[in-house]
């Protein structure tokens, strides 16, 4: 392999791929995941301030110990953001082992889960909008003392058009500063409308990770096997570069058996020879 095609993202998957898989048998699913070639998760369902301290705690311990009878590490974490007081957000982390935290939708933030779950109010409103890029901003900052990093995760919705005419996603990235890195899930940037190669190169270098997946480009619609579908996955890998570390897989709904297409994916985006088992 010549240096200009060598890897530059390492194969991950999202671990919402196999919920249902995870509630009936956990450790069995983690061991069979690895058994596809996968060696790097993305857990998600932490951060919940709702939920006492050492419950957090205790859930974030037993996972690891699946992951860890699975020869599994973890790249990245979904997780939803208290108000205030991140310090058992930072210790769940530090037990997963992973210094990267992704806020999946607004409507896990404290503050800005009253209204529609996936954030169409929070990106379709510039006030709201601001108040939301403050809160993730101060955030990112108590996280960066901890040595994590605070990022945002798409889905279509942050593509809402403001009352001025701009996106409420290309807003919230003017507002936040530097240290809030950026997730993007390659199929909804598609299913907005948006060219998610050129995302990626107008973010310049902060998207850090992405959600690679492939199907027709419509809400609701199954997922199907990476080239199969409306997403150019590999214009966005070229796009994202050597700054997009981690190359996820991820399934949201789909009418293929879930492993199969994560095996059939896992296979597609390491034969495109930018991503690293």
């Amino acid at each position: 392999m010549t240096a200009t095609n060598a890897p530059t993202g390492t194969l991950a998957v999202q671990l919402f791929s196999l919920r249902e898989d995870l509630e009936k048998d956990r450790a069995g699913t983690l061991i069979r995941l690895a058994g596809l070639g996968y060696r790097h998760v993305e857990p998600f369902g932490f951060g919940d301030w709702r939920t006492p301290a050492e419950e957090r705690l205790a859930k974030a311990r037993a996972l690891r110990a699946d992951l860890d009878a699975a020869g599994l590490s973890v790249c990245s974490l979904h997780a939803s953001l208290a108000a205030e007081g991140l310090d058992t957000l930072a210790e769940e982390c530090r037990i997963l082992g992973t210094d990267t935290v992704f806020i999946p939708i607004p409507g896990v933030v404290e503050g800005f889960d009253g209204g529609d779950h996936f954030g169409r109010d929070v990106f379709g409103d510039l006030d709201t909008l601001t108040r939301f890029a403050a809160r993730v901003d101060e955030a990112a900052t108590e996280l960066a003392g901890h040595g994590i990093r605070l990022g945002y995760h798409n889905h279509e919705l942050e593509w809402t058009t403001l009352s001025d005419g701009r996106h409420g996603y290309d807003v919230f990235w003017e507002l936040v500063g530097p240290q809030v890195v950026a997730e993007l899930d390659v199929y909804w940037a598609t299913v907005a409308g948006q060219d998610p190669a050129a995302v990626l190169r107008a973010l310049d270098g902060r998207v850090v990770a992405a959600h690679l997946k492939d199907g027709k480009a419509v809400r609701q619609e199954p997922q199907t096997p990476i080239g199969t579908g409306d997403v150019d996955v590999p214009a966005a890998i070229e796009a994202g570069g050597a700054a997009m570390a981690w190359h996820i897989a991820e399934i949201d709904a789909t009418e293929f058996d879930r492993f199969d297409l994560l095996a059939r994916n896992q296979s597609a985006l390491i034969e495109l020879g930018r991503t690293q088992a």
